[in-house]
């Protein structure tokens, strides 16, 4: 079965709060009745059959530290059965945690990251759990396979350093095609940054990073995927700077995409 998780935590945003907000904004929208349940592929996408919704964690304030572990303690334990999961951020710095879990149940686990952003910051505002930093401490740990970052706009000399360090494929916006998805492996983790779409796509964002995805273009990946995808989380959507809630229907919609893939295998 494939569980969704909200992890409604921006305690590690950098510039603007809000994608804590972004959990029960994405739902309000999935259920509203402006769109039909149905994934690209025919294939509807209902809590109680296709996916079963855990709720959220609640944070009430804490600490980094404590709210990491509160997030890879969830995880673990909606992994146990064997299920798949998908989490809705929350700032990117909640990848990192949820990394942690899975690897401690798949010991080969390869992720592709889609974002603006490399989020490789070795030391970013003196704080480790940065949402600037979640793939250098998840690189750090020694325990994924591989590493492919798509939609990459923002890489300077520092990251690109971290890149290099750790051996991840670095796939630049300025350089994009799709040739990449023939190179996944699984079991695979989908970590989805919102910014990896143009703004123009997808506004209610902290981070405006123009020269993005098109929503078609960041669909036809998903869909293009065939290997195992065994959990996903879609982050940084912020619903104060949204415009007419567009942004969150693009993430409901990815969500639904994700939750096909994850059928697949």
């Amino acid at each position: 079965m494939i569980k969704l998780l909200g992890l409604p935590y921006d305690g590690n945003s950098s510039f603007l709060k809000g994608p804590s907000l972004a959990p029960p904004r994405i739902r309000l929208v999935d259920k509203d009745g402006s769109a039909n349940a149905a994934a690209e592929n025919g294939i509807d996408i209902i809590d109680g059959e296709t996916y079963i919704d855990a709720g959220d964690i609640t944070f009430n304030n804490c600490s980094p530290a404590e709210a990491f572990i509160r997030i890879k303690d969830a995880v673990i334990k909606q992994l146990a059965n064997g299920d798949k999961l998908l989490c809705f951020g929350g700032d990117h710095s909640v990848t990192y945690p949820v990394i942690e879990a899975f690897t401690n149940k798949y010991a080969n686990l390869h992720i592709l990251h889609l974002d603006a952003h490399a989020d490789l910051y070795g030391n970013f505002d003196d704080n480790p759990y940065s949402h600037a930093s979640p793939f250098a401490r998840i690189m750090e740990q020694g325990k994924v396979r591989s590493l492919i970052q798509v939609g990459i706009r923002t890489l300077n000399a520092h990251q690109k350093q971290q890149a290099k360090k750790f051996g991840v494929s670095v796939i630049e916006m300025k350089n994009f095609s799709f040739d990449f998805i023939q190179h996944l492996q699984g079991p695979l983790y989908i970590s989805l940054d919102m910014d990896v779409l143009d703004p123009a796509f997808a506004p209610g964002i902290s981070h405006h990073e123009p020269g993005g995805l098109s929503t078609r273009e960041l669909l036809k990946i998903l869909q293009a995927i065939k290997v195992p995808v065994v959990g996903a989380d879609i982050v940084e959507y912020n619903p104060t700077r949204d415009i007419n809630n567009v942004t969150a229907m693009v993430a409901c919609k990815l969500f639904k995409e994700l939750v096909a893939v994850m059928m697949q295998v």
